[in-house]
């Protein structure tokens, strides 16, 4: 059960090779493989699979962060989120230009090789976070 003196939830976000943000947190959506997920605190446990997507985090101040993130796994328990994935990037930190010449080049490699659809899924991940900063 949730700790009730709490007001938000602590979450943290891990890439493959650091932490990314970490904090607390009113509201978190991600993208799993079910679809959109929005995780408030006194949330019931969970345990799901993240697809390439956006991961918008609003802090208990207001503010709210997004990032581009890779495939992974979402936990919730007792007010806690963690978000593991192979790659994960805050959206102020993404260029977009060169995300956009990243799709391009992903497209045009052909949609029927594994590799060039998620390198497109992540390119179109990476833009849509970096668009949500400007």
């Amino acid at each position: 059960m949730a700790d009730s003196t709490r007001s938000g939830l602590q979450v943290e976000l891990v890439a493959a090779d650091r932490l990314v943000w970490s904090g607390e947190a009113s509201r978190v959506v991600a993208r799993t493989v079910e679809g959109d997920l929005g995780v408030l605190p006194g949330h019931a446990p969970l345990l799901s699979v993240l697809v390439p997507g956006v991961v918008d985090v609003q802090t208990t101040d207001g503010e709210t962060w997004s990032a581009a993130v890779d495939t992974g796994f979402l936990s919730v328990a007792d007010d806690r989120v963690s978000i593991l994935s192979e790659y994960a990037q805050l959206s102020h930190e993404i260029d977009l230009e060169k995300a956009r010449a990243d799709l391009e080049r992903a497209h045009e490699a052909g949609e029927d090789d594994d590799e060039a659809v998620a390198a497109v899924r992540s390119a179109e991940a990476r833009i849509r976070a970096a668009e949500r900063s400007s």
